[in-house]
């Protein structure tokens, strides 16, 4: 059945007609990505997608999260193990039972995005389920055979003007190298992503140090080394094209410790002896001086607060990271962030973009702090909240108290490549829907509406992230 062209519209006429002009007006608008987990190597190799499986399925935990919820091991779905036991090999089977499975995702984003995907990307409009799969997948094994579906054409198509990948800070980056080298006009960016050395809770911590020794050329022996190996890391990432860094801290706590302190708790960790309280206290120093690296290097910093990560303890253990089992928590801005805001939250030259999964804060603490302080932006909704109600709740959320352009505009935050332009259409709907409701109600004049949509869809992103 194919897509509905007045999809996530209201069904009341005048507002639909005004949704629909919206839309229309910013539908063939390149796609800017700030912010993703796409692996620059499928760009930078250029090789042909090896099936529809691989393709979709496996990387995909909002796929293979909401499968594992109802018995689906991930083994059957082809989900490598850390300890290389056998998992299923068969793509076609892998196909087969996601397709059976597919009703499980009737009224979430996720099939809002595949059904989107399949038609817009492979010309697939009949309904995926355990009957119609194995067409369904020759159909897309044909397509991906040709050469105007490998990625770098699939970027083209997309018209992705920037899409910006997520790299630990020991990184390399020889992929992005390899996309550089190669002559190819696509604009793929790294962001600096320092997680894996900040975390003193990461069980790698020390052979991460010894990385980040290696790769930067300064032997990180005491805090202060560690210091100015980050920062040489940070300077390598802007030559590279970086403008943006990100961190996965468990809360915005902030609070500066003493040279003595600091040094205590580092010398520890490398010693592996450190203390119960040692990591939440480092975290609340190095926000600190992450947000001062970003006030002299001028890189965006965002920051994802607020997840318990690998909540499920034997998927973790079996699976490895980012594997759908990343659970929200409650979060605290406004205290916890007061000494980062008091010390940089005046500077032109901090930009900080927040995201949260507790979508309480949203009007309480977010919007109030994002309308006040110059070097706030307002990430988009993030994970569970990227969806169809969640995009709306969140613009009635924060726009009377921060309007819109204290926000970030959109990023697609994901790993599937092909559902890029998906994401984004979803978003430039409900958008769209959004403001034709506001225009229906004479609180925006359409003019204003058709300004915002634009900015929503594709000038935020730009200003935001400095691209």
């Amino acid at each position: 059945m194919p897509l509905h062209p007045d999809r996530y519209f209201d069904p009341n006429p005048t507002v639909r007609d005004l949704s629909r002009r919206l839309y229309q007006g910013v539908a063939g608008l390149p796609l800017v990505c700030p912010h993703g987990h796409v692996d620059p190597k499928l760009l930078a190799d250029d090789e042909p997608f090896p099936d529809p499986a691989a393709l979709i399925v496996v990387p995909d935990h909002y796929i293979f999260r909401m499968l594992y919820s109802r018995g689906v091991s991930l083994e059957s779905l082809g989900i490598p193990r850390r300890d290389g036991a056998p998992v299923e090999t068969n793509m076609r089977k892998v196909w087969q039972l996601f397709a059976d499975h597919f009703y499980l995702f009737r009224g979430t984003p996720t099939a809002c995005w595949l059904t989107h995907e399949l038609e817009d990307v492979f010309g697939v409009t009949q309904p995926l389920d355990g009957r119609s799969a194995q067409a369904i997948y020759d159909q897309m094994l044909a397509c991906l055979e040709r050469p105007e579906f490998r990625p770098r054409a699939l970027f083209e198509r997309f018209r992705i003007e920037v899409l910006c990948t997520t790299d630990a800070a020991t990184d390399t980056l020889e992929h992005h190298k390899k996309i550089r080298e190669s002559g190819w006009s696509g604009l793929v960016l790294p962001t600096f992503r320092p997680d894996a050395v900040v975390n003193l809770e990461n069980p790698d911590w020390r052979s991460e140090i010894a990385r980040l020794s290696e790769v930067s050329g300064i032997t990180v022996t005491s805090f202060s080394r560690y210091i100015q190996a980050i920062e040489a890391r940070r300077v390598y990432f802007k030559e590279m094209g970086a403008t943006a860094t990100d961190h996965a801290f468990p809360s915005p706590y902030a609070a500066p410790l003493s040279s003595a302190e600091v040094n205590g708790i580092f010398d520890r960790a490398l010693a592996g002896q450190t203390r119960e309280d040692d990591a939440r206290r480092f975290n609340g120093h190095m926000i600190l001086e992450l947000a001062r690296m970003s006030v002299e290097d001028g890189l965006v910093m965002q920051i994802h607060p607020g997840s318990y990560r690998n909540h499920n303890r034997h998927i973790f253990e079996t699976f490895g990271a980012d594997k759908g089992c990343d659970i929200p928590t409650a979060t605290e801005y406004t205290r916890n962030l007061l000494p980062l805001l008091n010390r940089f939250g005046n500077n032109p030259r901090l930009r900080l973009v927040l995201f949260t999964l507790d979508e309480s804060t949203y009007s309480r603490e977010l919007a109030p702090l994002a309308g006040h302080y110059p070097a706030l932006r307002l990430g988009p909704p993030w994970w569970f909240f990227d969806s169809i109600e969640g995009m709306l709740r969140f613009r009635r959320s924060v726009t009377e108290t921060a309007g819109i352009y204290n926000t970030a505009g959109f990023n697609d935050d994901t790993r599937a490549f092909c559902s890029i332009p998906a994401r984004h259409d979803l978003c430039r709907r409900v958008d769209a829907a959004w403001l034709a409701d506001l225009v229906s109600r004479h609180i925006l004049d359409l003019d204003d509406a058709e300004a915002m949509i634009a900015d929503l869809a594709l000038n935020l992103a730009r200003e935001t992230y400095r691209l």
